[in-house]
């Protein structure tokens, strides 16, 4: 499947703003946004005006960089949101968040997405018992996601559980620290996404 392979800082950089897309590093002062706070490339400290449409995909630009998606499956979301009762840009940020790598690193068992969709690939977790190594895989009420038995010694997820409560755990999610699990309670609703994002900017982007 196809991915991003670039410098991930570089991406938090063109947004101007956190992305969180490295894990740990970006809460140290390593963070590429808090040393070099303007976009990337030789025309990045230049200050040219934005149009609405440029408002429109740079903020459809920093979700899609957020979750981790390339535009063909992230306008599948949209789509798929498009056809969901209820409003259209907050059943998109709910689809987004209810993806197995989202909810592993929500729960802490990673300090990033990227990191998280890598342990699923590699067939560290569990879904409803069964092996689950597809980090699209959409979690619905009452789903448990468990971490395997031969992988609770790895030291990268013990590290990042450790930092689960910085990061903080959505209120949709129930988290059994001891158990190596988490429990799906509700779906997500848009109270529960802290991130700064304009979701309607999008949906008027994809209107056009």
């Amino acid at each position: 499947m196809a991915r991003y392979t670039g410098p991930s800082c570089r991406l938090c950089r063109r947004e101007n703003m956190e992305l969180f897309l490295k894990g740990e590093r970006c809460f140290t002062d390593k963070c590429a946004i808090k040393r070099r706070n303007y976009p990337p490339g030789q025309h990045g400290q230049s200050r040219a005006k934005v149009s609405d449409y440029g408002v429109q995909l740079r903020e459809k630009q920093k979700v899609r960089r957020i979750y981790g998606l390339l535009e063909k499956q992230f306008r599948s979301y949209f789509d798929k949101a498009d056809r969901m009762k209820g409003v259209t840009g907050e059943n998109l940020l709910s689809l987004l968040e209810r993806r197995l790598d989202s909810v592993v690193y929500r729960t802490g068992f990673a300090s990033s997405r990227t990191e998280a969709r890598q342990l699923i690939r590699h067939g560290h977790f569990t879904l409803n018992g069964r092996k689950a190594n597809i980090p699209s895989i959409l979690v619905r009420v009452g789903d448990v996601v468990e971490l395997r038995e031969k992988s609770r010694k790895i030291t990268s997820i013990l590290e990042s559980l450790e930092g689960v409560v910085r990061r903080g755990l959505p209120q949709w999610l129930e988290l059994e620290k001891d158990a190596y699990r988490c429990v799906v309670k509700s779906l997500p609703v848009r109270e529960d996404i802290t991130m700064p994002i304009q979701e309607q900017l999008i949906v008027e982007l994809y209107s056009k």
